[in-house]
């Protein structure tokens, strides 16, 4: 979100940020999502941020006027890059294959931004109330889309029938599990097990899981 510009109402729209002013804008926003995504929206403050990002008050509000300027757009940014995997499923490819990715990737995000998740996810539970808009028509429409994809690969007996719906909120539950709840899952599989390898060996234990139960039902000899 660019700093506003003072004009007049049918004045010319604002310039381009410089370069500067751009670098500026990211690192409040990799300060805020440090601040929001341990404190949460309400526990957050533009003085936390401001002292996070290295800069003045009066600096940052320059950029971003209220605190919830700072959080729409963090999450709105968000909302595109976690849902970049699900949007990149090739309709024209193979079924179990590109399922088989999207859980790679979702995975891959869990263990590369965790703290996005959490974001995320606290977001979701406080019922949405800066994003609700988005999930009604960004995310509602993708999944949409999607699930017509998933019905179709169905349809052409190339994935087992299930509910393309619920197939998507089981990757969604899974995947995002081992950042939201990473704490646990390190405590559980103890020291030995808690390095990156957790992830991986989530990978294969998922793609067991989904694809083993997605793939196409032969039909029994004499039926």
């Amino acid at each position: 979100m660019a700093p506003r510009q003072p004009q007049s109402a049918a004045g010319p729209a604002p310039r381009p940020l410089t370069r500067i002013q751009r670098e500026k804008r990211d690192i409040i926003l990799e300060a805020a999502l440090d601040v929001f995504s341990r404190q949460g929206f309400r526990g957050a403050t533009i003085d936390q941020i401001a002292a996070v990002a290295g800069m003045s008050k009066p600096n940052l509000l320059y950029y971003f006027p209220r605190k919830q300027e700072i959080y729409r757009c963090l999450i709105s940014e968000l909302l595109v890059t976690w849902l970049a995997p699900l949007r990149d499923m090739d309709e024209t490819g193979d079924p179990l294959a590109e399922i088989g990715s999207y859980i790679r990737r979702k995975l891959e995000m869990a263990r590369d931004f965790p703290r996005q998740s959490r974001l995320f996810a606290n977001e979701i539970l406080r019922g949405a109330p800066h994003i609700g808009d988005m999930l009604d028509l960004d995310l509602k429409a993708l999944v949409d889309d999607k699930a017509k994809v998933l019905r179709a690969w169905m349809d052409q007996g190339r994935l087992a029938r299930t509910d393309p719906y619920h197939l998507i909120f089981s990757i969604w539950a899974t995947t995002q599990h081992y950042a939201d709840f990473d704490v646990q899952v390190r405590a559980v599989l103890g020291p030995d097990r808690n390095g990156e390898a957790r992830f991986e060996d989530a990978a294969r234990h998922l793609e067991q899981l989904f694809l083993h139960g997605l793939a196409p039902r032969q039909p029994r000899p004499g039926a």
